[in-house]
């Protein structure tokens, strides 16, 4: 994966594509078996997603720990709620839904240990990587998923969720503003800058000049 074309990549494939078809046979019945709560069902469930699931709240935090509590307390809300679940649509596209909803409520909580610096400011400015912007980048740069998703982890919660919600979730920065309530002004910086810091991470971790 070219470092200049990361956001591009990332897009032309999201995530919800490469669902499997909602309506299987063998999840129709493990949904039943949550309902009626069976114990045996609910761990299938664990079992077919922990691994997805985990990778989309380990998007959404800055280290494995935090990860798990999300993915905890996602899980929780999953089998709380399935006898909401429309079976037209979806079941692993469902559960991702509650965890990326489950990894925004915990960021909402955490802002209030922030130092908010102004309407129209990062709140985690103050803790961005560098002092100045640096655009120059190496275009050449070949990536895996994986230092990405490193990289990706060392970004302040603010650049980090704003990154995710735009480029994983697709969302615009409209969305993005009322669903963490902030301006789409700072939306647009806190993207800019997660790009920037992420580029800047990855070619020091690879030792580029």
């Amino acid at each position: 994966m070219e470092l200049a074309t990361l956001e591009k990549n990332i897009r032309l494939s999201p995530a919800w594509e490469r669902m499997e078809h909602p309506s299987e046979p063998v999840h129709d019945a493990v949904i039943d078996g949550c309902i009626a709560g069976e114990r045996r069902s609910q761990q299938r469930v664990y079992e077919l997603f922990y691994g997805k699931m985990m990778s989309v709240c380990l998007r959404y935090t800055k280290n494995h720990d935090q990860a798990k509590d999300i993915l905890q307390d996602g899980f929780i809300k999953v089998f709380r709620n399935l006898a909401k679940f429309n079976r037209d649509g979806s079941f692993e596209g469902w559960v991702r839904r509650i965890m990326v909803n489950t990894a925004i409520d915990h960021f909402r909580r955490a802002r209030h240990s922030y130092l908010l610096l102004g309407e129209d400011r990062s709140m985690d400015e103050f803790e961005d990587l560098a002092e100045e912007e640096d655009n120059e980048v190496d275009e050449t740069m070949e990536l895996k998923p994986a230092d990405v998703i490193n990289a990706m982890q060392k970004l302040t919660p603010a650049y980090r969720t704003v990154f995710n919600l735009y480029v994983f979730e697709e969302m615009t920065h409209k969305e993005i503003a009322e669903t963490l309530d902030i301006n789409i002004g700072t939306s647009k910086s806190n993207l800019a800058k997660a790009k920037n810091n992420l580029k800047r991470l990855l070619k020091k971790e690879h030792n580029l000049p």
